[in-house]
């Protein structure tokens, strides 16, 4: 019945793997029960203790189950499925704002703000933090990735360049929305063809659902902890967003920075515990896979959906609406994705190149009156890397860009 790939552990430590995986079925309980009892009533900043939780449980179960399922298919396209049920949060509090906005205009700079916020984080945060822990446990100074991983830095790429095009309008309209969501299509079959990966070892709760069961116990797990922490997912992201500006605006916090920052950093956090604890099993190149495939995801499917839900809220083919405050912000997001294609391009992601993307994330961060001032930052290091940088970088972001991905090639 054993998978044979893991570790022997002792009683205390499969004590421990077995106290760990139920309090990480256990988290989501509380809040997935209130939900189905129509809220309670419960008080915002209760819903939000809750809410976090469920997410919490739920990013556990994720990594949970891709360990245990991503052995039985390819593994970007596990990484995919991973990426995409991480994503779940994000989808479900952007598209409602983009819902809303089709019935009232006012709502549709917080569409565009929660989606590059939330992509910005992704690099500037999840990225970095994923280098940093990678590195300090591998006690080396860069993290390097597999080969397989230039499929998702090839469609990053392409939909990293293509985004610049889009403010130029004033909108992001059906043919953003076509172009985007072909690029999404495009990256999940070349991600379906993709071949299995060696067997890599298994730890913790997921070592004890291999070693417990059969091929078809272990598949049914791995489904099911899929199926209930993206159920999780999306009953708390929402809930958990909303009641954060609740109970920020009860203190006079401006409500776009709310929407900008704290709800993506709530809706993004199973994707960034998911990729840590990759990080600190020694598998950091799988944990910034599924980083980066969530940004392609995001930078596809999220910004391709966000305009069709605009035009059917609002019954018209009119896209969702850029004021210049968002065109910017849009600018900075494809000017520092652009930047971490470039330092990744290589498939290496050394400790300086994470603090320098974490430094910048930061620094824009506080000076927000400088956003422009940083658009032309992040595209003149970045044109500084493809003349004057190691030619590793420039010509595999030169090939990445001009290149078609093969069958059994990425």
């Amino acid at each position: 019945m054993s998978g044979g790939v893991g570790p022997s552990e002792s009683p205390v430590e499969r004590l421990r793997d077995l106290i760990w995986f139920a309090m990480g079925l256990a988290l989501p309980v509380p809040w997935v029960v209130a939900t189905l009892l129509g809220g309670l009533g419960i008080e915002p900043v209760y819903v939000a203790l809750l809410s976090g939780s469920a997410i919490l449980g739920a990013a556990f179960m994720l990594s949970w189950s891709c360990e245990v399922g991503e052995r039985y298919i390819p593994q970007a396209f596990a990484l995919l499925v991973l990426a995409l049920v991480g994503v779940l949060p994000e989808y479900a509090v952007d598209i409602s704002f983009a819902w809303k906005a089709g019935q009232d205009p006012s709502w549709a700079p917080y569409a565009t703000a929660n989606m590059t916020g939330a992509n910005r984080l992704l690099i500037g945060v999840g990225w970095a933090a994923v280098v940093f822990v990678a590195c300090w446990k591998g006690r080396t100074d860069r993290l390097r990735l597999a080969p397989g991983q230039r499929l998702e830095l090839r469609f990053l790429i392409w939909a990293t360049l293509y985004s610049f095009l889009i403010p130029w309008n004033g909108m992001i309209d059906a043919l953003d929305a076509m172009v985007l969501l072909a690029l999404f299509v495009a990256y999940v079959i070349c991600a379906m063809r993709g071949d299995t990966h060696e067997e890599e070892e298994l730890m913790g709760p997921a070592l004890l659902i291999d070693v417990h069961f059969t091929d078809t116990g272990r598949r049914l797990w791995a489904l099911g902890l899929f199926v209930f922490a993206g159920y999780a997912i999306w009953v708390s992201a929402e809930p958990f967003a909303h009641s954060l500006v609740q109970v920020g605006t009860t203190y006079d916090i401006d409500e776009f920075v709310l929407v900008q920052w704290v709800a993506p950093l709530a809706s993004e956090s199973p994707e960034f515990v998911v990729a840590i604890l990759f990080a600190l099993r020694l598998r950091g190149s799988v944990g910034i896979g599924a980083l980066v495939s969530s940004k392609v995801n995001q930078w596809t499917l999220l910004v391709g959906a966000l305009p069709i839900a605009f035009m059917i809220s609002a019954g018209s083919w009119s896209g969702l609406p850029l004021d210049d405050r968002q065109a910017n912000e849009l600018y900075l997001t494809s000017a520092q994705s652009l930047l971490a294609a470039i330092l990744l391009a290589d498939l290496e992601f050394s400790r300086k190149e994470a603090t320098m993307i974490f430094v910048l994330f930061s620094l824009q961060l506080v000076m927000t009156s400088a956003h422009v001032w940083f658009i032309w930052l992040y595209l003149g290091i970045a044109a500084f890397l493809l003349i004057f940088g190691p030619r590793a970088k420039s010509a595999e972001f030169l090939s990445l860009t001009f290149s078609l991905p093969g069958r059994g090639r990425r």
